[in-house]
């Protein structure tokens, strides 16, 4: 499945959705966090989030593509 081009704030919103909040921000770097599963990711602010970036989040949430981009 293709990756998307997506921007930071659009990766932020759809995290938030499954229930990841912002605990802090440091610099271009945003930190979220869920309680169940417990998982912490960091998302940096760009306009544009790289392939590789974008896959390194997906796979930290513990979501598939298909399902990420279904929140979007």
């Amino acid at each position: 499945m293709k990756f998307p081009c997506i921007s930071s704030h659009q990766c932020i919103k759809a995290l938030e959705k499954i229930g990841f909040r912002e605990i802090r921000q440091r610099g271009s770097h945003v930190v979220l966090y869920r309680d169940n599963p417990q998982a912490q990711l960091v998302v940096p602010i760009h306009d544009t989030l790289d392939r590789g970036t974008l896959r390194a989040i997906i796979r930290h949430s513990h979501l598939m593509v298909a399902e990420f981009i279904e929140l979007l």
